[in-house]
């Protein structure tokens, strides 16, 4: 039975591979014939094979953690040795009575260096990729430890002056080979540049001084807000909204109340889906922070005329049935209620006998926005988080960025962050943001009205304030859309999203996927697939696949480049390798994969990324298919996002999980489009209103931070003043840590992404091969060798533009 049973399993693991190269019919088809062949084999004993090798890929798997460690060692030493080869390199001529000759040159100085980045990308990829998928502990402990062992050394090769000489020393002559290796010699002045290397050594060390400041200030910040326990207390009511499952995750005090802390995944589903309480149940009380009292809650009731409020009093308590859209609730408080309510009201007989007036009196028991109330107590709770703590860090943050900048010759560290990227000014990125904003304000204004108009009809003639934008932009969706998407996602088996996802990827960039059998692999689910150009059958790479969920894994989904692509200095070109990783459920027996649609729209972006990396060309691996400018990296990913929400393209990635032939309906095609763009005008302020004030905080000095964000708030979102009591250092995580000075990437990529899909794929483009491959090599293929703008505008016959992001929305709009 054991075997049988075992027999089954590889049997669905065998009939879930083959299925990523086929859709539709043709996938019964070969599922049925698959099934056949494992019924066979499963009698047969192969003999243990030797694991293939992936012809041209340096990645090692499988490394113990004594192996990384020492791999580490080599990957610094060896990588010492050149750098001290490059030091070495005398700066004077060498003069005779024929000839001069420089003994500064590119094949003694650059080449090392860029040979060196190429050969140890895969090494040490090697050592660090595993702290992500490995299932020992004692592996991904040493993964972190060798990761750190590396970084600190290849920082320290950065800030080598003796090797900076030499290298400053060629560049000074201007000797390009090509285009390419000018804007690779640039990029290692550069980098030796903003790490002081042309400094004196008193600034150098006033610069290392301040970077260590911000380095602990950093993890200050990071602690404050790990450390930070505070927690609400909520009743059940005033809970109403949130899902059961998450309900009985939370904690609970000894009064049997829930705790909710300020974990940011519980914050957005209070803010999201906390509704009015329509229930009965004690709610005269609001939520409690801890440390704090209790915040009481009038109650009125609401007839024909409007709302009566009765003054504060004891509270009166009482037996009786109320109706609401039709169901019978039953509860036991009232507070502060209206006489004639009570007069009908005091019990379950005398409503029953007073029918006529409940139909002249729509009766409404409302708690003072019971749960509005909850959504107001945590928002502002969210927003005090740390409260004056992670204030003067931020502002200490700031002042210190500044002082760096100013040191490398930049007049503040919004231009010094920006330099680097496509945008390359600080007032390039504000232009960028205003036009943005003044392009949405008539949209985001109308899709205002209606939530506030729907906020008037349940809750009265309460203020909309920016605590109840998240509720009720899901409540007008959920009005306004027939999406069911508990019922969307059996229409997304994972392995038919992947073949489908697969087909596209081959069709649009000419590319062919064949997976690789008994290679060497960490885990059992992993798959390892080469990539061949469809024309002329070169091998251009490979990559994994790790997407199913185990302990220990990293928990997002992502790739990461194992080998960066790179053309030696004999003409050979190293290929790329990619990994992608996910933590999606695997096919178990009678209950399939299956993907929110969120996660088929994240792992159709995430793969993107793999088709980029492969398909770079880039000459030098700085430049290869992941290592680009961080503005424009995101560009291909967001365009093929696009694809997710076509007709055409999302019935190649669907099916209906026990008939996969039966593909998702036009009319939810249509209405996931719609719900894409829905209130995005809105959704879009409130992500510049926070780009605008990193833009500023990091561009101006002695900025009083909260007040700035208090200015900005009602001038950015349309007079929806910021709650009181905001702290932006809590609020604004992103300025303060990890994104400092480039909140707007993210917009700028998105922006650009829907300009290439509205002038060259939207009209009957989706899968042109011809505009395909021209995207392919003139946008991904050179990666990093050339400036993006130039790429883009190379590819588009012009100039990129914000207007077509616009008019997308507007086209879906109000």
């Amino acid at each position: 039975m054991e075997n049988e049973t075992n027999g089954k399993k590889m049997s669905e693991q065998k009939r879930e591979r083959n299925l990523l190269a086929f859709t539709g019919a043709t996938a019964l088809a070969v599922v049925a014939v698959n099934l056949a062949i494992a019924a066979f084999n499963s009698h047969r004993r192969k003999p243990k094979k030797k694991k293939k090798d992936l012809k041209g890929s340096n990645v090692r798997v499988n490394l113990s953690a004594s192996e990384i460690l020492k791999l580490a060692d080599r990957i610094i030493a060896k990588s010492k040795e050149v750098h001290d080869a490059v030091a070495s390199v005398p700066l004077d001529k060498l003069n005779s009575d024929y000839y001069v000759v420089d003994l500064v040159t590119y094949m003694n100085v650059i080449s090392p260096l860029a040979e060196l980045e190429a050969q140890q990308s895969p090494l040490v990829e090697s050592c660090v990729f595993p702290r992500m998928v490995s299932t020992s502990d004692d592996v991904r402990k040493a993964s972190v430890e060798a990761g750190q062992r590396i970084d600190a050394h290849l920082l320290s090769c950065r800030m080598r002056d003796d090797v900076y000489r030499v290298v400053k020393t060629f560049a000074a002559r201007g000797e390009w080979m090509t285009p390419e290796a000018k804007r690779y010699i640039q990029s290692l002045v550069r980098d030796f540049e903003r790490n002081g290397s042309n400094l004196t050594l008193t600034k150098r060390e006033e610069l290392q001084r301040l970077r260590t400041q911000i380095n602990e200030l950093s993890l200050h910040y990071v602690q404050n807000l790990n450390d930070d326990s505070t927690f609400l207390l909520f009743t059940e009511a005033e809970l109403l909204g949130l899902p059961s499952q998450l309900l009985e995750s939370l904690d609970k005090s000894e009064s049997g109340k829930f705790k909710v802390t300020l974990k940011s995944h519980l914050i957005a589903n209070v803010l999201e889906l906390c509704k009015r309480c329509g229930s009965g149940g004690e709610c005269a009380t609001g939520g409690a922070i801890v440390g704090g009292g209790a915040t009481s809650l009038r109650r009125y009731a609401i007839g024909a005329g409007g709302a009566t409020r009765g003054s504060t009093g004891t509270a009166l308590r009482c037996e009786f049935h109320w109706f609401v859209t039709g169901a019978l609730i039953k509860s036991d408080s009232f507070r502060d209620a209206s006489p004639i309510v009570l007069a009908n009201c005091n019990c379950y007989d005398n409503l029953v006998k007073s029918m006529s007036v409940l139909q002249e009196w729509m009766i409404r028991v409302v708690e003072d926005s019971v749960v509005g109330t909850t959504r107001r107590l945590v928002a502002v709770a969210y927003g005090k988080m740390c409260g004056e703590l992670n204030l003067s860090v931020l502002e200490s943050l700031v002042e210190l960025r500044h002082k760096v900048a100013r040191l490398l010759g930049y007049s503040n560290y919004a231009d010094y962050s920006v330099d680097l990227r496509m945008a390359k000014t600080s007032s390039k990125v504000f232009e960028f943001l205003e036009e943005l904003s003044a392009s949405l304000t008539d949209m985001a204004a109308r899709e205002l009205m209606v939530l506030k108009d729907l906020k008037k009809q349940e809750e009265g003639e309460l203020p909309f304030g920016i605590e109840d934008l998240r509720y009720y932009l899901k409540r007008v969706e959920e009005q306004q859309f027939d999406l069911d998407f508990g019922a969307v996602k059996q229409y997304f088996p994972v392995s038919l999203v992947l073949s489908g996802i697969f087909k596209i990827s081959q069709d649009l960039f000419g590319l062919r996927f064949e997976e690789v059998a008994d290679t060497e692999v960490w885990h059992n689910d992993v798959q390892v697939f080469s990539v061949f150009d469809l024309s002329s059958n070169e091998l251009l790479g490979y990559f994994y696949l790790d997407i199913y969920k185990r302990e220990g894994k990293y928990g997002h989904t992502c790739v990461a480049a194992l080998q960066n692509g790179a053309l030696s200095s004999t003409g050979a070109r190293q290929i790329p390798v990619a990994l992608l990783v996910s933590q999606i459920q695997k096919d178990i027996v009678g209950h399939p994969g299956l993907l929110r649609f969120p996660e088929v729209v994240k792992l159709f972006h995430e793969f993107c990324h793999v088709v980029q990396h492969i398909c770079n060309r880039a000459s030098f691996a700085r430049f290869s298919g992941l290592h680009v400018d961080p503005d424009f990296f995101e560009i291909p990913a967001h365009l093929l996002e696009n694809w997710c929400y076509e007709s055409f393209s999302l019935k190649l990635i669907s099916g209906f999980h026990q008939d996969i032939t039966r593909p998702i309906t036009d009319e939810v095609c249509k209405s996931l489009k719609k719900w894409r763009y829905a209130f995005s005008a809105l959704k879009l302020k409130q992500e510049i209103l926070y780009c605008i004030f990193d833009q500023i905080v990091h561009s101006a000095d002695n900025i009083d931070i909260v007040e700035l964000f208090r200015h900005l708030h009602p001038k950015v979102m349309l007079g929806l003043p910021m709650l009181e009591g905001t702290n932006p250092a809590s609020c604004c995580l992103r300025s303060a840590i990890g994104f400092e000075a480039v909140c707007y990437g993210d917009i700028w990529s998105k922006v650009f992404a829907a300009d290439i899909f509205a002038s060259k794929f939207h009209d009957d483009g989706l899968l042109d091969q011809y505009v395909g491959m021209q995207f392919r090599n003139k946008v991904m293929a050179p990666g990093g060798s050339k400036e993006p703008i130039e790429i883009l505008s190379d590819f588009l016959g012009r100039a990129p533009s914000i207007q077509a992001f616009v008019d997308r929305r507007a086209g879906y709009g109000l």
